[in-house]
């Protein structure tokens, strides 16, 4: 990743004295239910670290692809970008798979996908950036998927520097991604809202990461609207050792006012912006993180 003048004039903010990153930057990935509000969670951080002066590649591993807008990028532009998955002539040139090839020919298992970042992300600001996934086909039984072959090596060969994030914004679970989240990925925000499915998928979730070898997991619970729902959690979250910290976001209106798009919250003072920078703080202090935290 590198950084980039942002296209309004505005220069890139000094890194900040709130998050500090660790010595190999930070990986995170979001995960979840369905429409608990992870994209919107994921393109808040993705601001707060940039804003932090961090260099930020906020990646849309979902099929629904709305992570361009909710981060800010207009829809017209949104619209053109091409998911990785689905450049067949990119596909072609790293795995040797692609039309006209029989399924049954040579496939190439660990691609150079070096060049990807700068082939297909885009600019949201001076130093945050887009990658369009795609969705990965399920395959067959026995058959290897080339488009997970593909972003598996993607997510294995970013390596980053201290002041770099990525943040993985997932359908819902971990097992789209299988063991190509654990290579590397250090924390998982696990997000969720009071309903009795939301929290029993979320542990899940925390139970999967786990297995994949993700240490600092943190339960997000959005949506929070009264004091009955805080009890909801505390029976429904599990054990308080499954994760790192629950953090508690209150229903916010202004959230719903700027959809599609975040960058109107980023300069809103509200609870419920605190907490999203709590939450930044969280993943990159886990050391300082103390069980079953509820704000």
């Amino acid at each position: 990743m590198s950084q980039r003048e942002d296209p309004r004039g505005v220069p890139p903010a000094g890194n900040g004295h709130i998050l500090t990153p660790g010595k190999d930057g930070i990986r995170i990935v979001i995960t979840g239910k369905g429409g608990v509000g992870k994209t919107t969670i994921t393109a808040l951080l993705a601001h707060v670290f940039a804003q932090e002066g961090f260099r930020v590649l906020a990646i849309d591993g979902d099929p629904q692809q709305n992570l361009a807008v909710t981060l800010g990028v207009p829809p017209q532009i949104a619209g053109q970008i091409i998911p990785v998955s689905e450049s067949v002539a990119y596909l072609r040139e790293k795995t040797g798979a692609g039309q006209n090839i029989s399924p049954g020919g040579l496939l190439t298992l660990n691609p150079d996908v070096s060049d990807v970042v700068d082939r297909f992300s885009v600019e949201v600001a001076g130093n945050l950036r887009v990658l369009v996934m795609g969705g990965v086909r399920r395959a067959g039984s026995g058959c290897l998927c080339p488009e997970y072959t593909l972003l598996t090596a993607i997510l294995r060969h970013m390596r980053l520097l201290k002041d770099e994030v990525i943040l993985l914004d997932t359908p819902a679970g971990l097992e789209h991604f299988g063991r190509a989240v654990a290579e590397g990925f250090t924390c998982a925000v696990v997000v969720a809202d009071p309903s009795f499915n939301a929290l029993s998928v979320a542990r899940e979730s925390a139970a999967l990461a786990k297995q994949l070898g993700i240490g600092h997991i943190i339960l997000v619970v959005n949506r929070v609207g009264e004091p009955a729902d805080c009890n909801k959690v505390r029976e429904r979250a599990g054990r308080s050792d499954e994760f790192s910290k629950v953090i508690l976001l209150s229903f916010a209106a202004d959230v719903v006012a700027a959809e599609p798009e975040v960058c109107p919250l980023l300069s809103i003072e509200s609870d419920f912006m605190r907490a999203i920078k709590a939450l930044a703080v969280t993943i990159t202090n886990p050391s300082e993180s103390r069980l079953a935290e509820f704000l």
